[in-house]
C-alpha cells in the first residue's frame, strides 16, 4: 500500500491531521477504484519520503469520506492539494509525472 509516511484521513480527522498541521499538508483525494490515483501513489510515497521534513502527505479517499472532499468541491480524482498553515494553498488536479509532482510541491512549500 502506502509508506508510513504516508497519513490516511477521514471527514473526521481532517481537522486535526491537516487544518491544524503544523506543517504543510499535501492532502491526495483518492479512490480503488481510479487508475491513476494508483499510477501516482507511489510518487507520493517518493515525495512524502524527500520531503518529509518539510511536508505531511495525507490521502483521503473519497469514496468513505464525502463531507471534506464536497466542502472542497472535489470533481475528479486524483486531486492533490497543497495546506499551510490551516489554508488552502494550491490544487492539482490529475495524475501528475513524478517531475511535476516535485515541482508542485516544491513551488507551494
Amino acid at each position: 500500500m502506502s509508506s508510513d509516511l504516508i497519513k490516511h484521513v477521514s471527514d473526521a480527522s481532517f481537522e486535526l491531521d491537516v487544518i491544524k498541521s503544523d506543517k504543510p499538508v499535501l492532502v491526495d483525494y483518492w479512490a480503488e477504484w481510479c487508475g491513476p490515483c494508483k499510477m501516482i501513489a507511489p510518487l507520493l510515497d517518493d515525495v512524502a519520503s524527500q520531503f518529509s521534513d518539510q511536508l505531511q502527505v495525507a490521502k483521503m479517499n473519497v469514496d468513505e469520506n464525502r463531507a471534506v472532499p464536497a466542502q472542497f468541491g472535489i470533481r475528479g480524482i486524483p486531486t492533490l492539494m497543497i495546506f499551510k498553515n490551516g489554508q488552502l494553498a494550491a490544487t492539482r488536479v490529475g495524475a501528475l509525472s513524478k517531475v511535476q509532482l516535485t515541482e508542485f510541491v516544491s513551488q507551494n512549500l
